[in-house]
C-alpha cells in the first residue's frame, strides 16, 4: 500500500517587511541579507495571528467535505500552552469530527517531520482514514538582534492518505538524535536562544551523517534523486548542505540539482523561517514552481531540529500530481500581502500577547485571514472564524 501526501497547502500572515529596507535601517549592507543569508522578504505576524490561526488557514485551503480525518497532528515549537494541544483549537475552528486524535508534537524544527511520520504510520494502521498534518510556527529572535533577519511566520498543511495524489513517502528513513545545546527557547519567553555558528555546524554535521548512513543502508546514491529539499531556517543554510553532496555528481548533475534547489527556496525567500514548516514550504515551492518535475521522480528530503534530531528520507511523485497543486493561489497569497515600513514592523513585533495572566486585546487593524485571535480573556485565548 502506498502512503503519502495527497494534498498540500500553505498560509502566511498578510503582512511583510522588505529586508533591503530593514538592512538599511539596521546600518547593514543589503547584500548581507539578500545574498549572505538568502532572504528578500519576511512575514510579520500581528498578535491576532498565531500557530492556531495560521495552521487552521493552511488546513482549510486543502480540506474537503469527503475527508475522513482520524488524526490531527500539529508540529510546532511556538506552542501557546504547555498542556493543551493547539491541534484542538484547530479542530474546533475547522469543525472537524471529534472522533479523531488531536495532538501537538515538539522537537524544534523537526516537529513537522515527526508529525508526518506519525501520520504515515497512522494511515498504515487505518487505511480507511486520513491524517491532517500541520507545521505552524512564528520564528522570533528580537529586534536588531543577530537572528532578526532569520525570522518569519506561516504554516504548511498536508493531508496524508493511502494512494496519494501528489507523492508517496518511501520507507527508507534514516534518523539521528543527540542532546546538544545549539538552539532552545525557555518556557518563560517567546524569543529563541541560539549559538549561531555552532548551530550551523551541527546542521551540516547531522546532514552529512544521515546522508552517509542513508547511502550505506539503502545502496542509493546522488544519481537516484531528481532533487533534494532541505530544512530552510534561511535559504543559504540549505545551500551549504547541498554543497556537501554535490561533489558526488558530475557537472551536469550538479547543475541540475542546483536548478531544482533554486525553485525550492523561492517561497522561503519571501516568507522567512517557518521552523517546523520550513522543509515543507521548500517542498511546496519546488512542486509549484519547478515544471521540469515528472511522475516517478524521487525527491530527497532532509529535516533538522535543533537540540537535535536529523532525518533523511525520500518521496516519489505520482502520476497526475500537477493537477493537485495550487501555484496560482499561493502566488496570490504572497503578492497580496501588505508591506510594512520598518517602524510599522517594529510596532507590530512589540505588540504581542504577553506572558502574563492579564486580559489582552489584539489590534483589530491587523485582523486578516479566515481565522484570528481576538485576544485573551480570563487566561483563555479567544478565536474567531471570520
Amino acid at each position: 500500500m502506498s502512503i503519502g501526501i495527497d494534498r498540500i497547502g500553505m498560509a502566511t500572515p498578510a503582512f511583510y517587511v522588505d529586508l533591503i529596507e530593514l538592512a538599511k535601517a539596521r546600518g547593514d549592507e543589503p547584500d548581507k541579507y539578500t545574498i549572505g543569508i538568502g532572504q528578500d522578504q519576511q512575514a510579520v505576524a500581528p498578535s491576532s495571528q498565531d500557530i492556531v490561526t495560521m495552521g487552521a488557514d493552511a488546513a482549510a485551503s486543502i480540506l474537503s467535505e469527503n475527508d475522513h480525518i482520524g488524526l490531527i497532528a500539529l508540529g510546532t515549537e511556538s506552542g501557546i500552552d504547555a498542556s493543551k494541544a493547539g491541534a484542538l483549537y484547530i479542530q474546533k475552528l475547522l469543525n472537524l469530527s471529534p472522533w479523531a486524535r488531536a495532538v501537538e508534537i515538539k522537537e524544534a524544527c523537526y516537529g513537522g517531520t515527526a508529525a508526518l511520520m506519525m501520520a504515515r504510520d497512522f494511515v498504515a494502521a487505518h487505511p480507511d482514514q486520513q491524517a491532517l498534518v500541520i507545521a505552524s510556527d512564528i520564528a522570533r529572535y528580537g529586534l536588531a538582534t543577530g537572528g532578526e533577519v532569520t525570522q518569519g511566520a506561516g504554516a504548511v498543511a498536508m493531508i496524508v492518505s493511502k494512494d496519494p495524489h501528489i507523492l508517496t513517502i518511501n520507507d527508507d528513513s534514516v534518523y539521528r538524535s543527540d542532546s546538544i545545546m545549539d538552539f532552545w527557547r525557555p518556557v518563560y519567553q517567546d524569543t529563541a536562544l541560539a549559538k549561531g555558528k555552532y548551530s550551523t555546524a551541527q546542521y551540516l554535521d547531522f546532514f552529512q551523517q544521515v546522508w552517509d548512513r542513508y547511502k550505506a543502508t539503502t545502496g542509493k546514491t546522488l544519481a537516484d534523486f531528481k532533487a533534494l529539499c532541505f530544512h530552510l531556517p534561511y535559504t543559504k543554510m540549505g545551500l551549504k548542505a547541498l554543497r556537501l553532496a554535490l561533489p558526488e555528481g558530475d557537472e551536469a548533475k550538479q547543475a541540475d540539482l542546483m536548478a531544482h534547489f533554486d525553485r525550492s527556496i523561492q517561497y522561503s525567500r519571501r516568507v522567512g523561517n517557518l521552523y517546523t514548516g520550513s522543509l515543507y514550504l521548500g517542498l511546496l515551492s519546488m512542486l509549484d514552481l519547478d515544471d521540469s518535475l515528472q511522475a516517478g521522480d524521487t525527491l530527497g528530503l532532509f529535516s533538522y531540529g535543533s537540540g537535535a534530531v536529523g532525518e533523511f528520507f525520500s518521496a516519489t511523485l505520482v502520476d497526475g500530481f500537477e493537477q493537485y497543486l495550487h501555484a496560482a493561489q499561493h502566488a496570490a497569497l504572497l503578492d497580496d500581502r501588505k508591506q510594512l515600513s520598518v517602524p510599522e514592523y517594529e510596532a507590530v513585533f512589540n505588540d504581542k500577547v504577553p506572558y502574563a495572566a492579564g486580559d489582552y486585546q489584539a489590534d483589530p487593524q491587523y485582523f486578516a485571514g479566515r481565522f484570528v485571535l481576538t485576544g485573551v480573556k480570563d487566561q483563555e485565548r479567544q478565536y474567531l472564524a471570520r
